[in-house]
């Protein structure tokens, strides 16, 4: 793994960090398309609300509105 993230660091110091803003900002945006093409669950849903869970919130909430 450190020399993994040693070759990253030289790649980026020797290549990404001589480029411009823009450049890099292209270099960027493809490798973040890139990795959304892959389909890989980066984002743990596990922890999400459903609708039910809402409804249930919602409701018990409003048991403690003030009446109009």
């Amino acid at each position: 793994m450190l020399n993994t993230d040693k070759k990253i660091t030289e790649i980026y110091q020797n290549i990404v960090g001589t480029l411009s803003v823009s450049d890099r900002l292209r270099l960027a945006a493809m490798i973040l398309n890139d990795i959304s093409q892959e389909n890989i669950a980066v984002v743990d849903k596990s922890n999400t609300c459903t609708k039910q869970d809402q409804l249930d919130i919602t409701s018990f909430s409003l048991q403690y509105a003030a009446p109009d």
